[in-house]
């Protein structure tokens, strides 16, 4: 373990040597709805990091390590295992007679493959915590372009969902029943999204930082009797400061 640590502390010394690095960071307000019922709103203060020296990175509340990959000139492709939070959840003093959904950790494998301006990338990812102890396989086809000053990075996602995940989101056990709510067991499903990123330079370091997100809930999952609303809704605003070394 020890040699393999010394190994990785060269390797990130030899790429600092090549070019110069950057880290991004910065603070937002995250907010996301919850379409349960009776459920409050995600509103949370969140840190805002994003760095990427094609060993280790991190992507917001995403973080990950390359281990097999190739980068050229007009594209560049890689796997790496890669880690985030799952932000889905409510406590049982939320909806009556029913206990908590935790949120969660997922982590996995990632590729993503890129050409000029165009990417692709596609996750396998398992519950690190053992909360609903499934997994989820999520692609994400995205364009950045820009406009004025404006950065954008509109993408699509499909996300399939395993059904141990889906019924303990969503799902009612024997044991939750109660005179206006039946038993429900949801069957594995596919969820679409859409999301973009805006950045707007305010100095040559200093940026306002974007999220919109909206995620289209499936039949199955919307005809849970827990849920109420056909979409989730997210944003982050943030403020972000880019560091050269």
């Amino acid at each position: 373990m020890k040699k393999l640590l010394i190994f990785f502390f060269l390797l990130f010394n030899l790429s600092a040597k090549e070019k110069q690095e950057s880290i991004t960071m910065g603070i937002g307000l995250y907010s996301q709805t919850q379409p349960y019922k009776n459920v409050e709103k995600l509103l949370i203060p969140t840190p805002i990091v994003f760095f990427d020296n094609n060993i280790f990175y991190v992507r917001w509340t995403r973080v990950g390590l390359y281990f097999f990959g190739k980068k050229q000139k007009n594209y560049a492709w890689a796997f790496s295992l890669t880690a985030m939070p799952r932000t889905y959840g409510y406590s049982s003093k939320d909806i009556v007679n029913m206990k908590e959904r935790k949120n969660s950790w997922e982590g996995g494998f990632s590729f993503i493959g890129k050409m000029q301006n165009i990417y692709l990338e596609s996750m396998l990812l398992t519950d690190i915590l053992g909360r609903y102890d499934s997994y989820v396989f999520k692609t994400d086809i995205g364009y950045n372009f820009k406009m004025a000053k404006f950065s954008f990075y509109p993408s699509i996602n499909i996300t399939y969902q395993s059904s141990s995940f889906t019924n303990y989101y969503y799902g009612v056990k024997k044991i939750e029943i109660m005179d206006n709510r039946i038993e429900y067991i949801v069957k594995s499903d596919y969820q679409l999204g859409v999301q973009t990123y805006i950045k707007y330079p305010i100095t040559q370091k200093l940026s306002i930082f974007i999220n919109l997100k909206v995620d289209k809930l499936s039949t199955e999952v919307k005809n849970s009797p827990l849920v109420n609303d056909k979409y989730i809704y997210s944003s982050l605003l943030s403020c972000i400061y880019t560091f050269h070394y």
